[in-house]
This record gives C-alpha cells, sequence and structure tokens, in this order.
C-alpha cells in the first residue's frame, strides 16, 4: 500500500473513533489535536500531530507549542515529547495517531507530576495602569434595591405565602 492510501485508511478510522469527542480536533487532513485531561484541570495538555508526505513509515511531527500549554513549563513538554517520540520508533510504519494519542492519555498523571498546579498568573497584574489594583474580596456587591411602588406591585401578584398564584404566566390563547 502506498503512503497516501495509509494515511486514508488512518484518517477515516480516526474520523470514526473520535466523532463527537470534543478533545479530538482535526485541523487538515493531515493535522489533529488531542487534548488530554478536562479543559478546567490545571494538568491538561494538547498534543498535535502532523503527518509528513511519507507517512506512516517516517515519524509524524508531535507538538506542543498550542496556546493551551503555556502554562506547562517548557521542560515538562519536553519530557512529554521525548517519551511520545520512543513510542513513535516502536510503532514506526504503522498507523500511529491513535496510539500516541491514548499513550498520552494513559500515562497522564506520569507526565505531569512534576508540574506544580498553580502556575497560571494574571496577565492583569502585570500591567502598570497608574492606579492600585483592588482585590476582588474587598469589592461589595449591591444588592438590587426596590422601590416602595415596586414591591407593593410584587406584593399585589403573590398570595400570603409568598409565591404566585397558578397560572400567571400561562398565555391567554383564547378570550
Amino acid at each position: 500500500m502506498a503512503a497516501n492510501e495509509d494515511q486514508e485508511m488512518e484518517l477515516e478510522a480516526l474520523r470514526s473513533i473520535y466523532e463527537g469527542d470534543l478533545c479530538f480536533r482535526e485541523l487538515s487532513p493531515v493535522s489533529f489535536q488531542y487534548r488530554i485531561g478536562e479543559s478546567g484541570d490545571p494538568k491538561a495538555f494538547l498534543i498535535e500531530v502532523s503527518w509528513p508526505e511519507t507517512y506512516p513509515q517516517t515519524a509524524p511531527v508531535i507538538s506542543m507549542d498550542a496556546f493551551f500549554n503555556n502554562t506547562i513549563s517548557s521542560a515538562i513538554k519536553q519530557s512529554i515529547l521525548e517519551k511520545l517520540m520512543v513510542e513513535v520508533e516502536a510503532n514506526l510504519g504503522t498507523a500511529m495517531t491513535y496510539t500516541l494519542f491514548e499513550y498520552a492519555k494513559d500515562n497522564k498523571e506520569v507526565f505531569m507530576e512534576n508540574q506544580p498546579v498553580n502556575t497560571v498568573t494574571s496577565v492583569s497584574n502585570s500591567i502598570a495602569t497608574g492606579t492600585p489594583d483592588v482585590p476582588a474580596s474587598k469589592k461589595k456587591e449591591k444588592k438590587e434595591q426596590l422601590s416602595k411602588t415596586q414591591k407593593r406591585k410584587l406584593a399585589d401578584k403573590t398570595d400570603n405565602k409568598g409565591e404566585l398564584p397558578r397560572g400567571w404566566n400561562w398565555v391567554d390563547v383564547i378570550k
């Protein structure tokens, strides 16, 4: 089989396997992204796999340069890429994109064990605006104040228990 036939078969298999999976994204017919972990998880990361012309006889290009991975240290990114390249060498000559994604999912905890959890930094704190930053916890929320007439109208609509009568929002279809 030619490399293009292998790529077409793998592309078809990936589309059927990851149909409806929100973690998987097909950027082009030869480039794919997969998010390992939940989107709110601080140890989640994104792997991008691109196929060269002669894939699967040659290794795919694996990248972690996505903006999603900005919170991950470069040493950990390099470590993940090295471990994925070992897996690539073991599977050279076969369709391996699915295998790489599953290997990364299975070993996520091992990959991210040295990643500190609280690496997210706020960009707004680094910009000097000339006014001191007020922490959000010191700001008091204003409660909505109703006027006497608004309170009276609300009381007229409700019964003595404070509940609206049955059918208060029904539409009058027949008059």
